[in-house]
């Protein structure tokens, strides 16, 4: 019914099981020790590259919005007014005849920052200016806080 095991390897068994042990605290702390500096190093690099995408991801959207801004205009004839602004690619302006949208797939989207793009028509930098003013919400900055632009 058992299984037969001489003696020699019983006590062979019963060793390993006697001198397994756990860990010792020394070797528990080097482990958070060195958890702990794998961390301190890759935690800054990794929350760095979260701003990294936002900001990507914001000049991706106003490339998509440029484009559609161009397909408003060749059904138009012009760009949208700053007063119609950039509703205008999703909803027909009362005034306009030639419409042919909605010129976004989706409702019209907002920077990674949670703030609206903003449009001005005729622009500083061109025939509208697009811009979003970063992570930090005000003109300039530098790295993730700096403005994102259309004319670029």
């Amino acid at each position: 019914m058992f299984p037969y095991y001489p003696s020699c390897h019983q006590s062979q068994r019963m060793g390993t099981a006697i001198e397994s042990r756990g860990f010792t605290l020394l070797e528990l702390l080097v482990v958070m020790v060195i958890i702990g500096l794998l961390a301190g190093y890759v935690g800054p690099k990794y929350f760095a590259q979260i701003g990294k995408s936002e900001t990507k991801t914001a000049k991706a959207q106003i490339d998509a919005l440029s484009k559609a801004l161009d397909q408003y205009r060749l059904d138009t004839g012009h760009y949208p007014s700053s007063e119609q602004g950039l509703e205008a690619l999703n909803n027909a302006p009362s005034d306009e005849t030639r419409w042919h949208g909605p010129y976004l797939q989706k409702t019209l989207p907002i920077d990674p920052w949670g703030k609206p793009y903003l449009y001005r028509s005729p622009g500083e930098h061109g025939e509208y200016d697009l811009w979003s003013f970063g992570k930090d919400g005000q003109l300039g900055g530098t790295e993730e806080s700096a403005d994102v632009v259309s004319w670029q």
